[in-house]
């Protein structure tokens, strides 16, 4: 063989050997969000309840849904965040089925999200002192809706609440915002008084 041809392998032997790359691992974009300051919401919007909510909430948009039942729906946007908290509020009629109807299809909305959910971990609330009792539900996975809950003071109301995003449900690009607004969900569950 030529002599040139092993001069040749040998500096490609030298050349090959040496530090061995690895790819780098993807990176996530870090989102950043303002600390919450919360606001007083009652009076003005003559809803039979008042709660706290987060001053990111640009959108407030009640609708009455029906006067015969007393319910009403009540759109808490988030430009910023591309997302909304829809509230459905319904005045329990005092008997223990209408409740019991009521929770069920709290609750029928969540499960309906475990044939794509990677898992569904409950909180359940309850301040004896402010007659205010509930579910506070974080369905985790590529899902439509990331968070729902109910709360009633198990005699005269009831309010349901879902999180959505105005975007395809990608759990790891929403899970930042998720959580923000999931702490949003919670003041509220903590600050609502019945009137």
């Amino acid at each position: 063989m030529n002599k040139n041809f092993y001069v040749l392998v040998l500096i490609l032997v030298c050349l090959s050997c040496g530090e061995s790359y690895v790819p780098k691992p993807k990176a996530y974009l870090r989102l950043d969000y303002p600390k919450a300051k919360y606001k007083q919401v009652d009076d003005y919007l003559n809803l039979p309840f008042s709660f706290e909510t987060n001053m990111l909430a640009a959108k407030i948009e009640p609708k009455r849904i029906s006067a015969t039942t007393n319910s009403y729906g009540i759109n808490l946007e988030y430009p910023s965040l591309k997302g909304t908290i829809f509230l459905t509020y319904k005045a329990v009629d005092g008997s223990e089925k209408n409740l019991i109807d009521f929770i069920r299809d709290a609750e029928k909305l969540t499960f309906e999200h475990t044939i794509k959910a990677d898992e569904i971990p409950v909180d359940i609330y309850e301040n004896s002192e402010r007659r205010v009792y509930g579910k506070f539900s974080e369905v985790k996975g590529n899902v439509a809706s990331p968070a729902q809950f109910y709360i009633t003071d198990s005699i005269n109301h009831f309010l349901t609440g879902s999180l959505y995003f105005y975007a395809k449900p990608n759990y790891d690009s929403i899970l930042p915002a998720a959580n923000y607004l999931q702490k949003d969900i919670k003041h509220i569950m903590e600050t609502i008084t019945w009137k």
